[in-house]
């Protein structure tokens, strides 16, 4: 087994943020493996994100965005349970990664939640009627219709849309991971996305 030193201890607690104890135990488990080490710390973390969902969120910070050129404008509320969290780099980082995304992608609701019944039921009965107009059987035309509202969902609802920066991840798989490392619930209350001449 390879030797968990302190040095190797205090560089993974760098590259996650985790704790030292959580890192030398992962050291331990991966016998020295840095990235396996890292890939551990990260499971547990999510693990552990999905519970601390429920704890209150009273501090944060309002981030402001004005992409180049100044014609778009974002400021946007992300909570989280200290004002120590809402300080660090990385949180202020994460702000700033979800101001960009909001001010590229034009999200209209922070969950599908937010979305109001009515819009619901119309955007369903548009999709309805499509099906149908294609000749498509009567028995599938709601799977149809569900699984394009759920497109739109992605679409036009921040947690769901895919990450500019990296596609493979979806706004609320970047929550959970800042969650994880920060060791805090997170969350993205509201925002408002400004564009000359709309």
């Amino acid at each position: 087994m390879a030797d968990v030193t302190a040095a190797t201890v205090k560089e993974l607690r760098e590259k996650t943020g985790a704790g030292m104890m959580d890192c030398k135990n992962a050291l331990v488990e991966a016998q020295g493996d840095m990235d396996k080490a890292g890939d551990l710390l990260r499971k547990k973390g999510i693990a552990r994100a999905s519970k601390k969902a429920s704890r209150a969120v009273n501090e944060g910070r309002i981030e402001a965005y004005i992409h180049p050129g100044s014609k778009i404008g974002v400021l946007v509320e992300i909570n989280c349970e200290t004002d120590f969290v809402a300080k660090t780099d990385d949180f202020k980082t994460f702000s700033r990664d979800v101001a960009m995304q909001i001010a590229a992608s034009s999200p209209l609701y922070v969950k599908r939640d937010g979305v109001d019944q009515e819009t619901i039921d119309r955007e369903m009965d548009i999709y309805r009627e499509q099906a149908k107009s294609q000749g498509k059987p009567e028995n599938i035309i709601e799977k149809i219709a569900t699984g394009k509202l759920n497109k739109f969902y992605s679409e036009i609802c921040l947690m769901e849309q895919p990450f500019v920066k990296d596609a493979d991840k979806t706004i609320e798989n970047l929550v959970t991971e800042i969650i994880a490392k920060l060791g805090e619930n997170i969350s993205i209350s509201r925002f408002s996305r400004f564009k000359i001449g709309e």
